[in-house]
């Protein structure tokens, strides 16, 4: 047996554990008044709490396995029993290597019972006590440890599914928007958790015009990532052709509120860029008004609007129309980019979209929505609480 080897290490703490109760029994004896042979109560501890460890250590399948309360009904009163055999040989030890006068063996074994059958009786029951609390904690804390690994893996397993399904909407984004002469389109994206629920497209229409919407999905994460998805397979469909923006949101409309749950719904805005009349038709069901900064700094908040998409399937919707003037920056946005917070709890707000759209409005249609996105990141210290869109578009200047 090496002797750094764990059973060693077990046995010489064992040994120091009998000798501290031969030590405070003695004490407390000696505190009592009464004569202690500090020899005989070593002795008595040593041999009582070894054979009384082999002893349980042999018997204790017996009971170890066993539920409370039939352990110990099982172990004490084995514990009883193996006491006495294992008193007769510690008295015997003791007599012959303790100094004793006028004293037998018969006589030790017949009135220096009380002490050591009680420590060993109580020694057996705390050590028991211990050892089933031990056990106890062991088990909960292996159970914890696999609770942990398990939700470890579980949270690995969610991150990985959450990063494909990043991947699919990223995808599902147009990569290269579109452009119609006269006007530039630029967008920006920036989902609050791994996926969300906000949508932006940019569709290249009959007649050299453009479609431009955006839409935010209540709610986040999967369910609005899936929810946006059907959203933007609905929009695509019903966008090619002559349509009219309203025709095209109730359409959107009836679809949503046949294949979504009652308590979701969508705000959307949904436009077409006709570059020959330079205008901007448009249908807003229930998004935030966009701005819009003129060349000489003005500010317009076209606040023409309806019902979000996806709660009443009668609802009704109605165009609206918006001259582009040259030198115009157009400015759509989530509540995302509005409704973000500082650390003090101060909101961005639509005042800083249009305050900074304004000091840029000279500057691309890229650069703008790069622009805002950037001061919103700053404002918020990157820690967005909803899901953050915006589309810019740049009216060329006049020729």
């Amino acid at each position: 047996m090496k002797l750094n080897s764990p059973a060693l290490r077990r046995f010489f703490r064992q040994q120091q554990l009998y000798v501290f109760i031969a030590v405070a029994v003695a004490g407390f004896l000696w505190a009592a008044g009464l004569q202690v042979n500090l020899v005989a109560a070593l002795t008595y501890s040593l041999c009582l709490g070894n054979l009384g460890t082999i002893g349980l250590q042999k018997i204790a399948p017996l009971y170890c396995d066993r539920s409370f309360p039939w352990n110990w009904l099982i172990y004490f009163p084995l514990l009883v029993v193996w006491t006495l055999p294992i008193y007769v040989v510690a008295t015997v030890v003791v007599y012959f290597v303790t100094p004793r006068i006028d004293s037998s063996l018969w006589h030790l074994m017949r009135y220096g019972w009380k002490i050591p059958i009680f420590v060993c009786l109580l020694w057996g029951i705390l050590a028991y006590f211990y050892e089933s609390m031990r056990d106890r904690l062991e088990a909960k804390s292996r159970a914890l440890e696999q609770a942990a690994e398990l939700s470890a893996a579980q949270v690995e397993t969610q991150e990985q599914e959450l990063q494909r399904a990043l991947e699919i909407q990223r995808s599902l984004l147009p990569k290269n928007i579109p452009q119609v002469p006269g006007f530039e389109v630029a967008a920006m994206w920036q989902p609050a958790r791994v996926v969300g629920g906000d949508y932006f497209d940019v569709l290249q229409l009959p007649g050299d015009r453009l479609a431009i919407c955006i839409a935010d999905v209540v709610g986040k994460s999967v369910s609005a990532a899936l929810l946006m998805a059907n959203l933007q397979a609905t929009v695509r469909a019903f966008a090619q052709g002559s349509h009219s923006p309203a025709w095209l949101c109730g359409r959107v409309n009836s679809v949503l509120c046949n294949n979504t749950a009652s308590d979701k719904f969508v705000t959307f805005f949904y436009g077409i860029i006709d570059p020959q009349s330079k205008t901007l038709e448009y249908c807003n069901a229930g998004h935030l008004p966009p701005i819009v900064v003129g060349c000489s700094g003005e500010i317009l908040r076209p606040e023409a609007g309806g019902i979000v998409l996806g709660l009443f399937p009668e609802a009704k919707f109605e165009d609206a129309r918006l001259v582009m003037h040259p030198g115009q920056r157009l400015v759509l946005f989530t509540d995302g980019i509005a409704e973000a917070f500082a650390p003090n709890g101060e909101e961005f707000g639509e005042e800083r979209i249009a305050n900074t759209a304004c000091a840029h409005r000279t500057d691309s249609a890229p650069e703008i929505a790069e622009k805002i996105l950037k001061d919103v990141r700053s404002f918020c210290l990157e820690q967005f609480s909803d899901d953050a869109t915006l589309v810019a578009v740049a009216v060329a200047d006049a020729a």
